[in-house]
């Protein structure tokens, strides 16, 4: 059964550069950037995060890419800015073709990002839109064990980060329903809901 990982993180957090290692040290792999699909729709293409129905297109055909390499026993490296609900979709949609969905998020702090985003070439700089970026991944509720902490590594050291996502299962999509139901209940347990 083929495996899709999905990397995530905010703008200049290091997707890229560690989507791109991770890939090469797949036996057969494809590589999806997800900016890249984005930009295929020219005329009339609006912001993804202004737009549903933009973002709507993008992951439609993140999905179809995908399962196209799934079917054809290739594992399949995502990059791209992905929420906890994109990913649960992607799984569920993809869940006749493999179980195996590991999803992660790099994170960094406030300053490493903001330097990170310095080097890249100035048109793909994102500036401010990267500390956005972070604050919308900090609020989005996402359980810690899909974050993965980049703040004391470089580019160089990519490797270890490599090793990190495809040994750790705690970045393993486990069924919604399941991660839902465990969260409802510990909300039941400590009475944060009713």
């Amino acid at each position: 059964m083929r495996t899709v990982y999905i990397v995530s993180g905010p703008a200049g957090v290091g997707k890229s550069t560690t989507s791109s290692a991770l890939v090469k040290a797949l036996n057969n792999s494809a590589y999806i950037s997800g900016d890249e699909i984005s930009h295929m729709h020219v005329g009339g293409r609006q912001k993804p995060w202004e737009s549903k129905a933009e973002l709507s297109l993008i992951w439609n055909n993140i999905l179809s890419l995908t399962r196209n390499f799934v079917l054809n026993g290739i594992d399949v490296v995502i990059d791209y800015v992905t929420f906890q609900e994109d990913a649960y979709w992607l799984k569920d949609k993809l869940k006749d073709f493999t179980e195996n969905v590991i999803y992660v998020i790099l994170w960094t702090d406030d300053n490493t990002l903001l330097r990170r985003d310095q080097l890249r070439l100035p048109e793909h700089r994102m500036g401010k839109r990267c500390l956005i970026l972070l604050d919308e991944f900090k609020q989005s509720g996402l359980k810690n064990q899909h974050w993965l902490d980049t703040s004391h590594h470089n580019a160089d050291a990519v490797h270890q980060v490599i090793t990190e996502i495809m040994n750790n299962k705690q970045y393993r999509l486990a069924e919604y329903n399941a991660v839902a139901n465990e969260s409802m209940s510990k909300q039941k347990q400590t009475g944060e809901c009713e």
